[in-house]
């Protein structure tokens, strides 16, 4: 392939962090048995920051040191699971160092490719260990692409938090490579160091027993399939637009629209199926408890959203019962984000016979604002998509004009098909 391994070592947070046990909350548990969130940042001409992203990784890891370590089964015994770390320098996050001779400006590009190139950017975190079934949380990579650019690659199982944090960890390394960069000076122009996470998760309370219940339904779950290739579309305000024109009820936030508008592509891929379709995405709920968890808290904190629609007639009649059920389904958020929760496993269960469309991140975490001192990315690839057939990805626009990115991975006849109808359905609007 295109790429090879130049180098391969272990870092350690620096200073040595505290380490120590923390539960999995029922927010965690729904993923334990998942895989990482892989994404992978491209930056031109970026080789300069090479050389800091080492001690800044280890830096970064002082205050995320949950990510240094691993998630072991309960030594009580009781079929429960915890994350460990021992402190001081043992507990290392693999950094992987490589060169690529792939074509940069393609890989960057808006067109399709295959996803096996992505492979090659993403960090592979170490398997579990047989003897005591343990399993490390983080990787991370760094590939040089001579004379164009650089792609940082960072995989964080999914148990361990989810994209806010992911995001929140990422913007916190490369903060600390842009000071390197810039001779340990913070340019008062450029965007601060986030401040570090909470990792108290006594301010995720479980009195229903939640956590437990969930792992036991949790265990019935299988390895998903081999992932498909993968193409990156972009949505624009004309489509929010015509939406808001179309039905004045609808709960028309971009999130929603964009959302819907890709579900409306995807059904049409399979439109001789009869019945209601159905979509699955997730909400952040720190702001929606009671009491309110902070932004900073470091973990998972999203409950699933479920949409069932009658998806039939023209496409801007489609678009629009999409966009009514989704916003429907986050209104209906304010009766209470924990209803319903004991159920939350059954109901995604017995929607995967529907194969049901999901979502992946969201255009609120600004992965384009990602500076390690290379400016902003000119791309940034959510990857990890690729291992849940009928799963999009959602970013901000990278050109900062108010749109939004939507990733998509397809075998390649769907991928032509879906192509079509996503531009035909732009030519409606």
């Amino acid at each position: 392939m295109a790429t090879k391994i130049v180098d391969k070592m272990t870092v350690a947070a620096s200073p040595p962090a505290a380490g120590g046990v923390l539960p999995l909350t029922f927010f965690d548990v729904p993923w334990l048995f998942t895989g990482p969130v892989e994404r992978v940042f491209f930056y031109p001409a970026g080789d300069h920051i090479v050389p800091h992203l080492v001690s800044s990784l280890a830096a970064a890891l002082h205050s995320f040191y949950p990510l240094l370590g691993r998630v072991r089964p309960s030594p009580d015994g009781g079929g429960g699971y915890e994350f460990y770390s021992t402190g001081g320098d043992s507990d290392r996050v693999e950094l992987t160092v490589a060169e690529s001779s792939d074509d940069f400006d393609d890989l960057v590009a808006g067109g399709p490719r295959d996803v096996a190139r992505l492979y090659e950017l993403v960090p592979r975190i170490p398997p579990a260990m047989e003897e005591d079934g343990s399993f490390a949380l983080a990787a991370a990579q760094v590939t040089v692409f001579p004379q164009k650019g650089i792609a940082v690659g960072v995989s964080i199982h999914h148990v361990a938090c989810d994209d806010s944090s992911f995001m929140h960890f990422v913007k916190t390394w490369a903060g600390h490579c842009r000071v390197a960069v810039a001779g340990g000076v913070e340019d008062a122009d450029s965007v601060a160091i986030p401040p570090p996470p909470l990792l108290d998760r006594g301010v995720v309370s479980d009195p229903d027993g939640l956590a437990r219940k969930t792992l036991d339904q949790m265990r019935q779950l299988a390895p998903p399939p081999p992932p498909p290739p993968r193409r990156r579309f972009s949505w624009r305000h004309k489509l929010k637009r015509r939406v808001t024109a179309s039905d004045s009820g609808v709960h028309c936030s971009a999130f929603t629209v964009a959302c819907a508008f890709a579900w409306t592509c995807l059904v049409r891929l399979d439109a001789t199926a009869a019945g209601e379709k159905h979509l699955l995405f997730s909400v952040e709920c720190r702001r929606r408890l009671t009491p309110p968890v902070p932004q900073e808290y470091l973990g998972n904190c999203l409950r699933p959203c479920f949409v069932e629609a009658d998806m039939a007639g023209g496409f801007l009649l489609e678009l629009v019962t999409a966009a009514r059920g989704i916003g429907a389904a986050i209104r209906g958020l304010d009766d209470g984000v924990l209803d319903g929760a004991e159920g939350w496993f059954e109901r995604i269960m017995s929607m995967m016979p529907h194969r049901p469309m999901s979502v992946g991140g969201s255009p609120r975490y600004g992965v384009y604002d990602t500076d390690f001192g290379a400016g902003r990315p000119a791309k940034v690839e959510l990857v990890s998509i690729d291992k849940t057939p009928g799963t999009v990805s959602m970013a901000e626009s990278r050109h900062g004009d108010g749109g939004i990115e939507i990733g998509v991975a397809l075998p390649e006849a769907d991928m032509e098909r879906f192509s079509s109808f996503f531009s035909d359905g732009l030519k409606q609007l």
